[in-house]
């Protein structure tokens, strides 16, 4: 189904959404005051988590009511109701839980708009450094840096083997499961960060050349940074290169997958990304 209607003149209140929610976390985080839990699926959350959802939710239900929202912490909906959505508000109130806890300042706060499976619309927020990351389909990616004025962002074109490929890697991942897949024919410089929303914007800005996800991840983590790092020339993609699809399957949960910031780089030699 084609796109009816063009969302892009939300995309200013929604910016002031995810900021307002991002200043909700630092607050908390800034206190030290707030409560930590061990959800089902043994992930942590906490108080800041459950705040923001709700500030998050309740500001986008009514700024378009008839669009229903996705959280993360609401995420127990049906795929039979889910398949029935157009399009809906896919939100992670704060990516990097465990970097909150453990006070790194690697979280984001996330929103996608996701029409007919494709997101369409991406904002990410760093309530610490204050950067916001933003997309529109067919508008550009762009960065506000710490409330300045907005400059366009666009992937980096590596120029083969004269210099190092730059791998954003996971702060709690086991690093062995990324040097393992190196190829000895390149060199790489690995960038550590917490929030995987925060990894995949530095691919779309031109900082790092990619981003390896092995492990588990929800759409919410990944849908609004595919409109920015596509918007700024890159892709994200499965380990089986497929692209990423949305409220397509009863699980929520992404497969492993890679975010490029260009793609005609002999990729399955320089990390043997297939699994």
């Amino acid at each position: 189904m084609p796109i009816t209607e063009d969302f892009s003149h939300h995309i200013d209140a929604v910016i002031d959404i995810a900021r307002s929610a991002g200043q909700l976390i630092l607050d908390i985080y800034e206190k030290k005051e707030y409560q930590a839990f061990t959800k089902s699926d043994e992930t942590p959350v906490t108080s800041a988590d459950i705040a923001a959802h709700k500030f998050i939710t309740e500001q986008l239900s009514e700024l378009t009511p008839d669009i229903p929202v996705l959280s993360e912490e609401d995420a127990d909906i049906s795929l039979e109701k889910r398949s029935q959505w157009d399009r809906y508000w896919l939100v992670d109130p704060l990516d990097g839980t465990q970097e909150f806890i453990a006070r790194s300042g690697d979280f984001a706060t996330i929103i996608a708009l996701v029409e007919n499976n494709k997101p369409i619309m991406g904002v990410v927020y760093g309530p610490v450094s204050g950067v916001t990351y933003y997309a529109y389909q067919g508008k550009g990616a762009w960065k506000i840096p710490d409330m300045s004025e907005r400059v366009a962002i666009h992937s980096h074109n590596h120029d083969g083997q004269s210099s190092p490929i730059a791998i954003a890697i996971s702060r709690r991942q086991d690093i062995n499961r990324i040097t393992s897949r190196m190829s000895s024919a390149w060199n790489y410089d690995l960038v550590p960060l917490g929030s995987a929303a925060l990894k995949a914007c530095l691919v779309a800005e031109g900082a790092v050349d990619c981003y390896l996800r092995l492990g588990p991840t929800g759409e919410w983590d990944t849908a609004a940074t595919q409109c920015i790092v596509e918007e700024a020339g890159g892709r994200i993609l499965s380990t089986q290169l497929e692209p990423l699809s949305y409220n397509e399957r009863d699980t929520l949960e992404n497969p492993n997958f890679i975010v490029l910031g260009d793609e005609g780089l002999p990729w399955d030699e320089i990390l043997k990304i297939k699994d």
